[in-house]
């Protein structure tokens, strides 16, 4: 079988079993931060075959583009990917991927600039309902309180540095620590640059809403981001005070009723905080770790065992 074919299949084999062992294990909502590294490396081994396979057709098909992919091999390695034998469907199959290539590249673009300008546009609302001073430099504070009876909080992004931006709704419920807790929360978000992960996964399933892969990497990511957020403030302060936290600023709005709303999760992370689940052994968390790593080297193992062979003989 052809290396370019054998790297499709592999990868949509990968993109089409992984989620469903993933969705299905019962560890990712005890081991949030580990399951976000697994589901990284399997995203990683999917967008590698694809570029290992675009790479591989392209200097099938174009003698130019093979002088510079197999430029430091020697020419028995080139032989024995047998690249005349790919016949006409390389430069097609070559064409296909780049296009997947600009396309991925041009949605991470536009999440990025969508990200920025809602940024911007959130800064300037907070300017004008909490004007600076005279003297005052902006994003200097680390926290805004805002006039507001609705309980909300929330971490600003942009300028020099995060700001947590609280209402005095949420001040009049969270008591004692539970603000501490809320900031750590929002804290553990910027500490793992947890709005870089949901700008990549939402910019794969945006762009190839097609492949099943990339949604449930969105979907999961948006769930596993909050779990180890709870996770971080609860180390600092407890689950008790987390939860209690998590209680005040979205009691009033509706999602602990019969019918939730968007925000139905926040039921279950209050229930995981308040009745944790035991966490896997290091032993079990370190192999989990080692081979969702080794998953990325399947592709590369698969494009170099022509030319190991070769050289090998």
């Amino acid at each position: 079988m052809m290396v370019p074919l054998a790297l499709l299949v592999l990868g949509g084999l990968v993109a089409a079993l992984a989620p469903r062992v993933l969705t299905r294990a019962d560890w990712p909502d005890r081991e949030p931060v580990l399951a976000l590294w697994v589901w990284q490396c399997v995203v990683a081994a999917v967008l590698l075959c694809c570029a290992l396979a675009m790479a591989l057709s392209a200097a099938a098909a174009w003698k130019a583009v093979r002088g510079n992919v197999f430029a430091p091999a020697p020419h028995g390695v080139v032989e024995a990917y047998a690249l005349p034998a790919y016949g006409g469907w390389a430069a097609p199959m070559a064409l296909t991927l780049a296009c997947g290539a600009v396309w991925t590249v041009a949605m991470l673009t536009r999440e990025i600039h969508d990200t920025r300008a809602r940024r911007r546009r959130q800064r300037a609302e907070l300017l004008v309902r909490s004007p600076r001073l005279p003297g005052e430099e902006q994003g200097s504070e680390r926290l805004v309180v805002l006039e507001g009876d609705r309980p909300e909080a929330r971490l600003l992004r942009g300028g020099t540095a995060p700001q947590l931006v609280i209402t005095t709704g949420a001040l009049r419920r969270l008591r004692g620590r539970q603000l501490d807790a809320v900031l750590a929360h929002e804290q553990g978000h910027a500490r793992a640059r947890h709005d870089w992960l949901l700008h990549c996964s939402s910019a794969l399933a945006n762009g190839f809403p097609q492949v099943p892969v990339f949604a449930a990497f969105r979907d999961r990511v948006h769930h596993l981001v909050e779990l180890a957020a709870d996770d971080a403030a609860s180390r600092r302060f407890g689950r008790l005070t987390t939860a209690l936290a998590l209680v005040e600023l979205n009691e009033d709005r509706g999602v602990f009723g019969p019918c939730p709303t968007g925000l139905s999760q926040v039921p279950d992370r209050v229930e995981r905080l308040l009745a944790p689940a035991p966490r896997l052994t290091a032993a079990r968390r370190l192999r989990l770790t080692a081979v969702a790593a080794l998953v990325p080297f399947v592709p590369v193992l698969v494009t170099f065992v022509p030319g190991l062979r070769a050289l090998g003989s």
